[in-house]
């Protein structure tokens, strides 16, 4: 087993999964069940990368966002994708001030965490805008480079059903998301919950967890965990498999992909292994932790032919075929 380098990084392991317990105990306190939801958001966060949250209306998933950035003590923005939404909206523009000369008034963007809704709604010029966002953390306004704060997350929603007035989110666009997170109906039990603390009169006072300073330390830690190289090789094996007519594709895949994820996912899986093993209390990560992480990076990134939707072949389907 490959070991943490020093007595410091193994407290800061150590650290990093008392706070993802702490954290959970305390979204908890809003959000009732979708436990792996919360935990792979939480993830992503620590690996510095972005979450796109699909499901349908009245899952809580604009609650889920505003909630962890209320206990994570970040600068929340809300931003309402629509179609007339443009470019300069949600980057912020150049406006004339009093003196005569143009300053650059920032938008909703600038921001720790923003929670973009509905995506999918706003035309591909406005979507454009958040590639440089996500990938760069900054924006370019008039030539002008503007950092965006850190850390920077994007959390998007997407509704899977409504189809009318949406514009499906380029491939570019999708392969920036770290994960792609489905929510689902909450059980009969999580409803019954749901339903008692949402029609009365209790409120819940949120602590703070983390802060941002600790969230950065964070993402440096996941970084520096140890990794052998079967466990590396697995990710990247796992990752090619998915690419139709090359040397490890799988049988279905050269049936039913058209796509295969690209070498960003092969980072997110290493990366995302990384922090499922540390949040667990484990100094370095091994196969069942990439396997743990798979299909969230590895769904959106994967593009089905016609025969695979013909024939009911979900991406789920596929990817659970690579193990």
């Amino acid at each position: 087993m490959v070991e943490v380098a020093n007595k410091s990084d193994v407290q800061a392991v150590d650290a990093l999964a008392q706070s993802y317990v702490d954290l959970k105990q305390e979204i908890g306190k809003v959000i009732i069940g979708q436990e792996e939801v919360v935990k792979t958001v939480i993830t992503s966060l620590f690996s510095n990368g972005h979450s796109l949250l699909v499901g349908v209306p009245g899952l809580a998933k604009t609650l889920l966002v505003s909630t962890i950035s209320e206990v994570l003590d970040l600068e929340f923005k809300r931003i309402q994708f629509t179609p007339d939404l443009m470019p300069s909206d949600i980057t912020g523009s150049e406006i004339l001030g009093d003196n005569k000369q143009f300053k650059f008034n920032k938008g909703p963007l600038f921001a720790n965490i923003v929670l973009a809704d509905e995506i999918n709604r706003t035309p591909p010029k406005t979507q454009a805008a958040l590639l440089e966002a996500m990938q760069e953390r900054s924006v370019t306004i008039s030539g002008i480079r503007h950092i965006l704060p850190a850390p920077f997350f994007v959390l998007a929603t997407q509704n899977p059903i409504e189809q009318e007035g949406t514009y499906p989110l380029p491939e570019a666009q999708l392969d920036r998301f770290m994960f792609n997170i489905p929510l689902d109906y909450p059980s009969y039990e999580e409803e019954v919950q749901v339903v008692k603390a949402t029609t009365s009169t209790k409120k819940y006072d949120l602590k703070n967890i983390v802060t941002a300073e600790q969230i950065l330390s964070y993402q440096n830690l996941i970084r520096k965990i140890p990794i052998s190289d079967n466990v590396l090789e697995y990710a990247v094996s796992l990752a090619s498999k998915t690419r139709p007519n090359t040397k490890l594709a799988t049988p279905d895949v050269n049936n039913y992909i058209s796509w295969g994820a690209g070498p960003r996912a092969s980072q997110y899986l290493v990366l995302g292994a990384k922090c499922n093993a540390a949040i667990n209390g484990k100094y370095s990560p091994d196969i069942e932790d990439v396997q743990a992480i798979a299909k969230y990076v590895l769904r959106h990134r994967i593009v089905r032919n016609y025969k695979a939707e013909a024939e009911g072949i979900t991406e789920e389907k596929i990817i659970e075929g690579l193990f």
